[in-house]
Order: C-alpha cells, then structure tokens, then sequence
C-alpha cells in the first residue's frame, strides 16, 4: 500500500503543494457554481475566516505562541482596505496587498513586544490588544469612522474574469459568487505558500522552538527573531482575511472585531488540529457552518427562534470539548491516526 502511494505522489513538495492547490480550485469552482448565492456567501465567509485561522496555525500550532488578538490584526486589514477603496482610484488587489503588509508592520510591533512572553503573559497581552484595537475607531471617528465604521465599496468583476468565468460554466458571475472566488483565491494562494513554509527550514526551527526553547536556544537559534518572524507571517494572513472580510461584509466597524472574533480563530484553530492547514480549513467551516444547522435543527424540533439561537454556541462548545477530550490533537490528529492505522493493516495484510 505504502509503495502505491509513493509512486502516485510527486516527489516534490512544491509540485505536491500546487497540485493540491489546483485541486481545491476545482472543487471551489465546482461547489460555488452548483450552490445557490446564500451559499456563496457562506462560502466567502469562510474564507477569510480559513485565511486567518491558516496564519494563526503557524503562530500557534508550529511556534506554540498564543494569540487572542488576532481579531484586532483582522481590524487594522479592514480598515486598511476600507480607507483605500473610499476614492475608487486604488485597485482590490493592491489594497489586500496594502491590508497584508500595514498588518504585517504591526506585526513586527506586537511580535517584538511579545516575543519575551510566554504562556498566559502572552495570552494576556495579545488580549489587551483585541479589547484595545477596535476602540480606536472611536476615538478617531473623524478617520474611521467611529462606531459606524466605514462602508466598503463592493469590487466588481473585470471583464476577463467574467468572460473566462462565462467560457468555463455557461453561467452569470452574481456578487456573492465574485466574493466567494476572490476570498477562495486567496485563501488557496495562502495555503499554498504556508505550506511550503512549514515544510521548510522555518517550519523545522518552529516546531524546534515550539517543543523544547532550552535545546533550540542551546544549538545556536535566535528564538527572539524566530517568534517575532511567526508572528509577522501570521498577522499577514490577518490582514488579509480582514481584507477579504471588509469586501464581503461591505462595512468595516468595530462591532465586527470583537474579542468573541479572536476566541473563534483560536477555538477554530484547536477544533481542527494545531499545527495542520487542513484543520485550519475544517475547524473554519464549523465556525460558519455549524451555528445556522443548529439553527435550524432547533427550530425544526419546536423551538422559537432566540432558544434556538441560542442552542447553536452551546453545541458548539460541546463538540470543542468532545474534541479535546477524544481527540487532543484535533480531527485532523484522529484522522492521521486512522490513516496510519488503515495504511499498517492494509501493509500487514
């Protein structure tokens, strides 16, 4: 079994990487083109949720630093993005580049402050920054909009992208699809480049980093440089998803960078697996997917419509407890294990 599977794999990380990359595209084509546009919304929701949940796994899953500020991070690429789009002068594209790389300087700031912190320190100060951030809208409500927050200008389709889209599916680009693709584009171009970072020399000290700080300072690593560098990468991301979050939502506010944002990315992040993008991606669709399911399963049994809602974070945090309990390194760490499982008894057979 395990000598099929080496001959089907390319041996080249990036090769294996950008075919998986191309795959997903297809699979993203495929479903957003057969779903309806409430759920392209869904979808594009998830994205950036996916595109944030990805970066903070290399801070936290591979780095082993914790962050609860990740929604502050989301905040300043959506007010980035929000303030470039105002004069319709300044392309999408260069205004997400823009968000990831104003997210990336604050980064190095925050990493800087924090990379002398451990444990609960760290936690503390990365929350001071997602309780601390969003009220600076307010207090420059001139610039940002105050507690209104500042409305985005919806990107439109190019006429090559709605051409090609038209050629390869005979159908209409509506707006919710356009999201849905820009935010799915994106999140396959940040998987695609995270995972060839994790796989490579900076994932290795990471991981060294991350499992014992005492033998990786001793062997000659920069642990200061290490921690701030993870945490530019992941406030990239950040940025980005805020990015992606401002254009889909249409608005960037405080409201929408709340503390309950951050505490999501990290719960998202634990559900899936540290440390995997895969459960990045798996522990993003229950964020978005499970609540409305619940939903709807609650008022299907008789529920009114506020219980049911309120049903939804409950379930939600019974399925977060059953996962740590049952499966502490996540679903993507019980899954590797029935692979592994399946692949040694298929070899012994």
């Amino acid at each position: 079994m395990r000598a099929v599977l080496r001959r089907l794999v390319p041996r080249s990380l990036l090769l294996r990487n950008l075919l998986g990359v191309v795959a997903g595209l297809v699979v993203v084509v495929l479903v957003l083109e057969t779903t309806s546009p409430f759920r392209n919304s869904q979808f594009a929701t998830m994205s950036y949720y996916a595109i944030a949940a990805a970066g903070l796994t290399v801070l936290t899953g591979l780095n082993g630093q914790i962050s609860l500020g990740h929604g502050a991070l989301m905040a300043v690429g959506a007010y980035t993005t929000a303030l470039l789009l105002q004069g319709g002068s300044v392309p999408f594209p260069l205004a997400m580049l823009a968000a990831a790389v104003v997210t990336a300087l604050v980064g190095v700031v925050v990493g800087a402050a924090a990379a002398r912190l451990h444990g609960p320190y760290l936690a503390g100060a990365t929350l001071a920054l997602a309780v601390g951030v969003p009220g600076l809208a307010i207090y420059f409500d001139g610039l940002l909009g105050g507690e209104q927050g500042l409305s985005v200008r919806s990107p439109r389709p190019p006429g090559w992208f709605a051409d090609a889209h038209y050629f390869l599916t005979a159908g209409e680009l509506g707006g919710a699809k356009y999201l849905a693709y820009i935010g799915w584009i994106t999140l396959l171009v940040v998987v695609l480049l995270l995972a060839n970072l994790m796989a490579g020399r900076y994932g290795r000290v990471w991981r060294a980093v991350r499992d014992d700080e005492v033998a990786a300072e001793l062997a000659g690593m920069r642990l200061g440089r290490l921690r701030i560098l993870a945490f530019v990468v992941s406030a990239a991301c950040a940025g980005l998803a805020g990015a992606v979050l401002a254009m889909v939502v249409r608005l960037a506010a405080p409201s929408g960078f709340t503390i309950v944002l951050s505490l999501s990315l990290l719960t998202a992040v634990v559900v899936g697996g540290l440390g995997s993008i895969p459960g990045a991606l798996l522990g993003s669709a229950l964020l978005v997917f499970l609540p409305p399911a619940v939903t709807n399963l609650g008022t299907g049994a008789g529920l009114t419509g506020v219980q049911a809602a309120q049903l939804a974070p409950f379930v939600y945090g019974v399925v977060l407890v059953v996962v740590m309990l049952l499966a502490p390194g996540g679903v993507m760490g019980l899954l590797r294990r029935l692979w592994r499982r399946g692949i040694n008894q298929g070899g012994s057979t």
